[in-house]
């Protein structure tokens, strides 16, 4: 997963003998030792740039089986972005907030893009050609949003009869947009 700009807000900052656990860990660590500051209409956060994060089977496993992550609220989440759901109401009836920000209704988001998943994986299923980038782009319906998606594309290839997926993001808070992000690709 590559990342444009992962950010972290400065009131979350820590002193840098934070433990470096997994991956996430780690670039969380980078963030608050060596990240650039700035204040915005977010807040005051402090950032890195054009950093990227490869993750294994067992990274992912150990980050959202060995930590106390909202493991059902990204459950439910994902489900309802499957389903197509985009009331901001039928989230918060699932105990999921963050979408408040958006409006009554999410658009150009997530739910419109896992739309294009099925045709995309049929096609990556007929062709199966190694020498192949299949491309999720994220943001193209344009539809007018006063959100624009964290990932920007999701890139698909098949490398030894495995598929590899890579993310990559404009942006990503790191204490709630890059775990989800993560959990939902």
């Amino acid at each position: 997963m590559c990342a444009g700009q992962v950010a972290i807000p400065l009131h979350h900052h820590q002193s840098s003998h934070f433990m470096a656990h997994n991956k996430c860990h780690q670039i969380l660590a980078q963030i608050l030792d060596a990240g650039k500051r700035q204040a915005n209409k977010k807040g005051n956060i402090t950032y890195l740039v054009n950093e990227c994060m490869s993750l294994t089977p067992a990274d992912l496993l150990d980050i959202f089986e060995g930590h106390g992550l909202a493991r059902n609220k990204l459950r439910s989440e994902l489900r309802l972005f499957m389903s197509g759901e985009r009331s901001v109401e039928k989230y918060r009836e699932a105990g999921i907030n963050w979408w408040d920000y958006c409006g009554s209704i999410l658009v150009n988001s997530y739910p419109t893009y896992f739309e294009k998943l099925p045709p995309l994986l049929a096609r990556i299923n007929k062709e199966r050609r190694p020498s192949k980038n299949y491309v999720l782009f994220l943001g193209e319906t344009g539809a007018e949003s006063n959100q624009a998606p964290c990932l920007s594309l999701v890139q698909f290839q098949i490398d030894n009869c495995e598929l590899v997926v890579s993310a990559y993001q404009r942006s990503s808070d790191a204490n709630l947009g890059l775990p989800a992000d993560i959990y939902h690709l």
